[in-house]
């Protein structure tokens, strides 16, 4: 008899060759089945292929423009495609010229466009397309069942229109001006808009109905420039030396009213569409591009304790307009010599001014633009010395030193050449600021626009200065 550990060793010997031939097996097999698989993967692909090709030759043997009109392979004139049917080709290198049209369909579409403005929070789109479709009806700007606004989509203070032909825009541009809820609307082209300026009036002008009390007047559609976004800086303005407790409401009614005043105002209402503040300075927007340039003669104006600056912003191109500043148009004014080309309705005559309204526009005979009156031992001279309007602390920091000093050379150069500025930091002219003009003319009209005035609560005094002490940097007393 074998040990028990001779018959373990023959029962799993066997055992375990077998599990290694059946493990080969089943390996052999595997790959027996995946070799079938894509044998019967190909031929049905191949079968496939073959109906495919079988039903796109029965097709296009029953396809007229495959008949031939003889057996010597010459095709028919079906096959052939006429020059109608073939795309157009360019110039360059025969590319289709399939651009070109939607090119002209999407200038097409700008010129059927327009900007409406001023439109309040919420408003609705069907409602806003069926206000100005009804207004255009009304007046006769279309057919009475005519759809002249397409579509329209809506902002939160502006929307842009739709209209069903250039012609019909053409037209819509008359509605610009027309109160909706409380609003006037600003109906313009859009800033993309590259076309011809087409003549259009205000809705007020189309209709003869004055503007609602309270409302604003828009600008109107007078083309200059070419495009909106330069016609809109044509008709803005540069607000130099504000405080901070102006704002914009503020700025937009004073100076509106004192345009309105003394006859700078080419129509009724104010003439400011709309203001902003930023710091120290803000821009004003006029209705017209002729007040704008009148408003150029508001610089110097005095308001709550500071001199307002008003001139063209920086991003201005256009030509130079001529202009005087306030204490010049102001004296004309009161004396009543006042002469402007643009102003349509003739200035009220002085004693017709409400009260309230001369109160906030101080009108000091110091201010005007005439040479001052010189005392019989003053020697008129060159150099103007201006006292009370600095302190020790203002020269103290070089930052706040500088602006002085650019605010001061940019306000004193109205008057006339400037050459030179002096505002000393230590020393016996400290807190003075000494001008060096071209002539002695210059000097004087600076100091008839500077005397009297305040700044920062503090009376302004200017007088000349001996120039040769003014040479030799001696700014004592």
């Amino acid at each position: 008899f074998r040990s028990a550990a001779a018959t373990n060793a023959l029962i799993i010997r066997p055992t375990t060759e077998k599990k290694d031939s059946m493990s080969d097996y089943y390996d052999r097999d595997d790959r027996r089945r995946g070799s079938h698989r894509r044998d019967r993967d190909d031929r049905d692909y191949y079968r496939s292929s073959r109906r495919r090709s079988r039903s796109r030759s029965r097709s296009r043997s029953r396809s007229p423009s495959n008949r031939y009109s003889s057996s010597s392979g010459i095709p028919s004139a079906g096959m052939i495609p006429s020059a109608a049917s073939q795309p157009p080709l360019s110039n360059t290198g025969g590319l289709p010229l399939g651009g070109y049209s939607t090119t002209l369909s999407a200038q097409d579409k700008i010129n059927r466009e327009l900007f409406v403005g001023n439109t309040p929070p919420g408003t609705s789109e069907a409602l806003l397309m069926q206000f100005l479709s009804g207004a255009m009806r009304k007046t006769n700007l279309c057919p009475p069942d005519a759809t002249p606004i397409l579509a329209c989509r809506t902002n939160q203070k502006f929307a842009f229109i739709e209209c069903a032909s250039v012609d019909t825009a053409n037209k819509a541009l008359n509605l610009n001006g027309i109160p909706f809820l409380g609003a006037s609307l600003r109906v313009s082209r859009p800033s993309k808009y590259a076309g011809p300026h087409i003549p259009s009036l205000t809705w007020q002008q189309l209709t003869g109905q004055p503007l609602p009390p309270g409302m604003t007047p828009v600008p109107e559609n007078n083309g200059m420039g070419g495009g909106s976004a330069e016609e809109k800086l044509n008709r803005e303005l540069f607000i130099g030396n504000t405080t901070p407790e102006m704002t914009e409401a503020m700025l937009r009614d004073f100076l509106g009213r004192a345009m309105e005043q003394v006859g700078l105002t080419r129509m009724p209402g104010n003439p400011i569409v709309s203001c902003r503040v930023s710091g120290k300075f803000a821009f004003v927007e006029l209705r017209t591009k002729e007040e704008a340039e009148n408003a150029l003669n508001l610089n110097n104006i005095p308001y709550l304790g500071a001199s307002l600056r008003v001139g063209r912003p920086s991003k201005y191109t256009g030509p130079h307009t001529p202009h005087g500043n306030w204490e010049d148009i102001l004296a004309k004014f009161m004396s009543g010599e006042l002469q402007l080309n643009n102003a349509a309705s003739a200035p009220a005559p002085p004693a017709a001014i409400a009260a309230p309204a001369m109160a906030q526009i101080p009108a000091a005979p110091a201010m005007m633009m005439a040479p001052a009156a010189v005392p019989a031992d003053v020697v008129p001279t060159r150099v103007v010395e201006l006292k009370q309007m600095l302190t020790q602390q203002d020269l103290e920091d070089d930052e706040e030193y500088n602006d002085i000093l650019e605010d001061t050379r940019d306000e004193c150069s109205s008057f006339g050449t400037l050459k030179n500025i002096v505002i000393p930091r230590t020393g016996p002219g400290a807190t003075k600021i000494f001008l060096e003009y071209l002539s002695v003319e210059d000097a004087g009209k600076a100091i008839a626009g500077l005397k009297g005035r305040t700044f920062d609560g503090r009376q302004v005094g200017a007088t000349y200065f001996d120039e040769i002490k003014f040479a030799n940097e001696d700014y004592s007393d």
